[in-house]
C-alpha cells in the first residue's frame, strides 16, 4: 500500500509524496476540464457492468475532488475532506466498502448521511506510469452490498486502466508545450511513439517506442518521409497536412487528439491514437506527433462491453443491453410488443440432470428463440430462465400467434449427451404504447401477464390488461397485511395430534400456522404461505415458529415425556444459513432434549442440490433433530435423494390416503412408501387419515403413525392440551 499520513484535520490519508504527486497532477492538465465522450463512454461502460447508480471518475486535488466524468451525479466536485476517494487514493488494490454505515470512517460524513446517500463504495486509484496517483475510478450505490469479487476487482481495474491509458497521453501533449528540448530528453524512453519531421515530412527524431510500434529502426526511417507510416487512404489527408505546414497554415490536425490507423513496417494496419503539434527551429517550421497503439486498448474496451452487454452463457443481450434497446425503441415512438417469457419445468430439469445440462437447455433454447423470433428488434436473456423478446408492432393478434409459435418450438423435446427432457415456455405479453411508453412499466406489465400466465397453467400466452394491475395492487396490499400481522402478533399456532397406530398412544403434534386476520377471521395457510414464503421476514417468522412450538412442547413434556412437535420450515430458512445455531439456542432454551422436535422438509429443499443444505441437515441429524420428508411422493424426488439427505421419516400425503380403501394404485404407493421406510431405516406416518376404512388398511400394511380428523383437527394449544395432555 502507498505510505501515507493524516491531514491535518484528521480527516483522510494523505500520500507521503503529496506534493510530488500533485505537480505530477498538473502536468496531466485534467482539473476542471469539460466532460469527454473518451472518458464518459467509460463511465457508462462501468455503470451497465456493475450496476450501479452512480459511476465518477474523481481527480484528487490538493483540497478538492474534481470529476472529469460522472454518471448519476449533478455536481462536478466535492471537497476533499468528505472524499472517499481520498481514502482510495492510498490503497494498492480496490477499496471496497459495503455499507458506509456501518464503517467508522464514514458513518457521519454527509455524503451518507445527505444525498448522495452513499451505502456501498468501490474505488480503484489511478496510478500514472510514474506511481503516482491523480485520482480513482470509483462505483457508488444508496444501498449496501455484501460482497466485490476477485472478478469485479480485476473489471474495476480494467476500467482503471483505460482511463489512465487516455490520461497519459496528455502529460506527454503537456511536456511538449513547456519545452521542446526537455521533451526530447522525455520523448526517448516514453511509452509512446514520438515523431518529429521537417516541412517536408521527413523524420528527424525516432524514438525507441516507435522503432517497438511501427518496426523500423531509427537508421532505416531518419530522413524518409512519414508518410510511409500511414496506409495508402490517408495519404491525401497527409499531403494537405504537409501543404499547410509549408505555407505557415494552422494544420487541421494539429493540437487536439485524433483516431487514425498506422501502417507497421510489415504491412499491417493498426489502430492508432495521434497528437499533432508544430514549433520553430530558427526559421524551420517543424512538426511533432506522438502516436499511440490502441490496439490493446481497443481489444480491452470491446471485451468489457460485451461483457457488458452479453450474457455469457447464451451470448444473447442481457438484462442492461434490452433496458438500454427498449428505451431508444420508445424514445422513437414506435409501436413495439414485449414477450416476457418464463421457462416451464427447466428447475426439475437442472436439479435432476445437473447445471451442466441446464446450462445446455438454456442454449437452446436461447438459439430456438433466435430462429422463431428471427425479425425480432432483440432477443435478450434476463437472467436464470427468464427471457424476453421486443418486436415491432403491436398488433394484438399478431402478438398472441407469435406467442404461440414460440410456445410450439420451444416445448419441442431437447436431446443432449444421450439425455432426454422436456420443458415447456409461458409468456406474458404487452404493448406499447397502449399498456405503457415508459419501459419500467411496460415491462411490468409483461410480468404481471406472465405471472396470470403461470398462474392459470404451463405452457401459456397471456396478453396484459388493466384487471392485472389492479390484482397486482392488491397483492402488494396482501403483502403488506402480511407484514403487519407479524408485528401485531396476528400469528397463532395450532397443533393436530399424531398417534401410534399399534397403541394409539399420543406420540406428539405437528405445529400448524394460522392467521387471525382481523376482518377475514382465521386463515388457514393455504390462503397465505405462498406469499409469505418469498418475504424477506420469512426466516424471523420461522424462528418465531419453531421458538412458540418448542415452548408448548416444553410444557406439555412434564405430562407425556416422549412427545415431539414437528414444524415445518420456509426454505429461506436455510438460505439464511444459520439454521442449526438457531435450532441448537432455541432447544437450549426451552432446556429441551434434541427428539423433542421433528423438522419438516419439503421436496423443493431437498432438490436445491445445494452442499451448504446438505450440511445443515447432517449436522441437525447429528444433534438428534428429526427430518421429515414432507408429502414425499408427490413430486420428482428421486430414491438417491433418500440415501443422500439424512431424513428420519417419511410423510405419506393425504393425496394416496384419501382413496386408499378404493384405489389400488394408490394402495401400491402407500405400500411402497412404507416398504422404502423399512428398507432405509426410516420412520413412516401417514397424513390426512379421515375414516375408519381408511385407518384399517394403514393398520394391515403395518403403518407405523397416522395423522387426521379421524383423530383431531388443528387446534388452539389450550384445547389441544384439554383434549389429549390432561384427559389422553
Amino acid at each position: 500500500m502507498c505510505r501515507s499520513s493524516l491531514s491535518d484535520a484528521g480527516l483522510y490519508p494523505i500520500p507521503e509524496d503529496e506534493g510530488e504527486r500533485l505537480e505530477v497532477l498538473r502536468q496531466f492538465q485534467i482539473m476542471d476540464t469539460p466532460q469527454e465522450e473518451n472518458f464518459d463512454r467509460l463511465t457508462r461502460l462501468a455503470e451497465l457492468l456493475f450496476d450501479v447508480p452512480i459511476v465518477l471518475i474523481s481527480i484528487v486535488g490538493k483540497d478538492r475532488q474534481f470529476f472529469k466524468s460522472r454518471v448519476g451525479l449533478d455536481v462536478c466536485e466535492t471537497s476533499r475532506d468528505v472524499s472517499f476517494c481520498a481514502h482510495a487514493l492510498v490503497q494498492d488494490d480496490v477499496l471496497f466498502i459495503p455499507d458506509a454505515l456501518k464503517d467508522p470512517r464514514f458513518s457521519t460524513n454527509p455524503l451518507v448521511l445527505g444525498h448522495p446517500f452513499i451505502r456501498f463504495y468501490a474505488g480503484k486509484p489511478l496510478i500514472t506510469l510514474t506511481g503516482h496517483r491523480l485520482g480513482t475510478i470509483c462505483l457508488i450505490d444508496n444501498k449496501p452490498r455484501e460482497s466485490f469479487s476477485e472478478d469485479d476487482r480485476k473489471i474495476l481495474s480494467d476500467i482503471a486502466a483505460l482511463v489512465m491509458d487516455r490520461f497519459e497521453l496528455r502529460r506527454l501533449e503537456f511536456m511538449r508545450s513547456v519545452s521542446h528540448e526537455r521533451f526530447e530528453s522525455i520523448a526517448r524512453s516514453a511509452p509512446d511513439a514520438i515523431i518529429f519531421t521537417d516541412s517536408e515530412g521527413k523524420v528527424t527524431f525516432w524514438n525507441k517506442a516507435a522503432e517497438t510500434i511501427f518496426g523500423y529502426k531509427e537508421a532505416e526511417i531518419l530522413h524518409q518521409s512519414s508518410e510511409m507510416l500511414l496506409p495508402e487512404s490517408w495519404h491525401p489527408i497527409f499531403d494537405a497536412e504537409m501543404e499547410r505546414l509549408r505555407s505557415g497554415a494552422p494544420l487541421e490536425l494539429a493540437d487536439r487528439i485524433v483516431e487514425l490507423s498506422g501502417l507497421r513496417k510489415d504491412g499491417t494496419e493498426f489502430p492508432s491514437e495521434f497528437s499533432l503539434s508544430t514549433w520553430y527551429e530558427g526559421d524551420q517550421i517543424c512538426a511533432g506527433a506522438i502516436v499511440r497503439d490502441i490496439s490493446e486498448r481497443r481489444y480491452n474496451e470491446e471485451r468489457l462491453f460485451r461483457l457488458a452487454s452479453l450474457d455469457p452463457l447464451t451470448d444473447l443481450p442481457n438484462r442492461g443491453a434490452w433496458r438500454a434497446c427498449l428505451q431508444k425503441e420508445l424514445r422513437g415512438h414506435n409501436p413495439l410488443t414485449v414477450l416476457l417469457m418464463d421457462l416451464d419445468g427447466f428447475k426439475e430439469v437442472n436439479d435432476t440432470h445437473g447445471h451442466s445440462a441446464g446450462d445446455a437447455m438454456l442454449k437452446n433454447v436461447g438459439q430456438r428463440l433466435q430462429r422463431v423470433c428471427a425479425d425480432a428488434v432483440m432477443i435478450a436473456r434476463l437472467g436464470g430462465d427468464e427471457f424476453v423478446a421486443l418486436l415491432r408492432g403491436n398488433d394484438e393478434h399478431a402478438a398472441l400467434v407469435k406467442a404461440r409459435e414460440i410456445i410450439r418450438t420451444v416445448s419441442e423435446p431437447y436431446e443432449f449427451a444421450g439425455l432426454r427432457a422436456d420443458i415447456g415456455i409461458s409468456i406474458g405479453i404487452s404493448l406499447a404504447p397502449q399498456h405503457s411508453a415508459r419501459p419500467e412499466e411496460l415491462l411490468g406489465a409483461a410480468d404481471l401477464a406472465l405471472y396470470r400466465a403461470k398462474k392459470d397453467g404451463k405452457g401459456r400466452s397471456e396478453l396484459f390488461v388493466p384487471a392485472l394491475r389492479e390484482v397486482a395492487v392488491a397483492r402488494r396490499a396482501f403483502e403488506n397485511e402480511l407484514k403487519r400481522a407479524f408485528s401485531e402478533r396476528e400469528f397463532e399456532l395450532f397443533f393436530q395430534p399424531q398417534f401410534e397406530v399399534e397403541t394409539m398412544r399420543l406420540m406428539g403434534a405437528e405445529a400448524l400456522l394460522r392467521w387471525n386476520h382481523p376482518e377475514r377471521g382465521l386463515l388457514s395457510p393455504a390462503s397465505f404461505i405462498d406469499v409469505l414464503s418469498k418475504k424477506a421476514s420469512s426466516p424471523e417468522i420461522g424462528e418465531w415458529i419453531l421458538r412458540s412450538a418448542l415452548r408448548q412442547t416444553a410444557a406439555w413434556r412434564k405430562q407425556v415425556p416422549h412427545f415431539r412437535v414437528g414444524v415445518n420450515l420456509f426454505e429461506s430458512q436455510f438460505r439464511r444459513g444459520d439454521l442449526v445455531q438457531v435450532v441448537e439456542n432455541a432447544l437450549a432454551h426451552f432446556s429441551l432434549s434434541a427428539d423433542a422436535l421433528e423438522l419438516e422438509i419439503v421436496e423443493d429443499t431437498l432438490l436445491h442440490d445445494d452442499s451448504s443444505t446438505l450440511e445443515m441437515l447432517k449436522e441437525l441429524r447429528n444433534l438428534g433433530v428429526g427430518l421429515a420428508f414432507d408429502d414425499y411422493g408427490t413430486g420428482f424426488a428421486s430414491l438417491s435423494l433418500l440415501k443422500k439427505f439424512p431424513v428420519s421419516r417419511l410423510k405419506i400425503d393425504r393425496t394416496f390416503i384419501r382413496d386408499i380403501d378404493t384405489n389400488p394404485e394408490d394402495e401400491a404407493i402407500v405400500r411402497v412408501i412404507l416398504h422404502l421406510g423399512r428398507v432405509f431405516g426410516m420412520k413412516v406416518i401417514a397424513e390426512g387419515v379421515e375414516t375408519e376404512a381408511q385407518m384399517e388398511r394403514l393398520r394391515k400394511f403395518d403403518c407405523p403413525e397416522v395423522q387426521g380428523y379421524l383423530f383431531g383437527r388443528p387446534m388452539r394449544a389450550a384445547d389441544f392440551e384439554e383434549t389429549y395432555i390432561f384427559n389422553g
